[in-house]
């Protein structure tokens, strides 16, 4: 796999993802993830994707309960 940012090589490794989003900081730490071996950019899968945005909804979802129960 190429990287689309500058055409390097691209490695299946982790990297961290890191979201600040409505009060909340959100960081995992080794998510699956294909790095690029020349300038680093990260590309995530399609399920990586999936599963990122279904703990940032369930975050969302919590936060929101607390926010009615103060």
């Amino acid at each position: 796999m190429k990287c689309m940012h500058c055409q390097g090589h691209m490695n299946k490794e982790t990297a961290p993802f890191h979201i600040d989003r409505k009060g909340y900081h959100l960081t995992l730490e080794a998510v699956p993830a294909w790095v690029c071996q020349q300038c680093g950019e990260v590309y995530f899968d399609e399920t990586e994707v999936d599963s990122i945005q279904e703990i940032i909804q369930a975050v969302e979802d919590r936060t929101k309960k607390m926010s009615a129960a103060a």
